[in-house]
């Protein structure tokens, strides 16, 4: 993923630097964005018609993680525009941004469609 979101950056800083605790999300869950969130978290998730964020597990190899299996949504209900953007979340809703990236082709949802990341598409790399 392109992008470390200004919460998690404080976070790792804090902990590795300044001896401050942090306690990793128990699931991570991946949202879905018509816009870039930016490491801010500034651009607003898509909602309604049927949209939820999903759970994702992530295992390492080396210095990349990536999901471990497919991230699948419901059926769309409605439209829910054109998904250009994902993001790594710590909470089913509201929380915190961790992970954000550009989709490499954006996706129209329209009623009827799924929208599905197949295992091992999903990927972190810390540099």
């Amino acid at each position: 993923m392109a992008g470390t979101s200004d919460y998690l950056e404080a976070a790792v800083l804090d902990a590795v630097l300044r001896n401050t605790s942090y306690t990793s999300p128990t699931t991570c869950y991946v949202a879905l964005y018509n816009a870039d969130p930016t490491d801010a978290d500034s651009a607003t998730e898509i909602s309604g018609n049927g949209y939820v964020r999903q759970s994702c597990a992530f295992s390492r190899t080396a210095g990349v993680a990536s999901n471990t299996a497919a991230v699948e949504y419901p059926t769309a209900t409605g439209s829910w525009g054109t998904v250009t953007h994902v993001g790594v979340r710590d909470a089913s809703s509201s929380g915190n941004l961790l992970y954000h990236a550009a989709l490499a082709s954006s996706k129209a949802i329209t009623t009827g469609d799924i929208f599905r990341i197949p295992a091992a598409d999903l990927t972190v790399t810390m540099t």
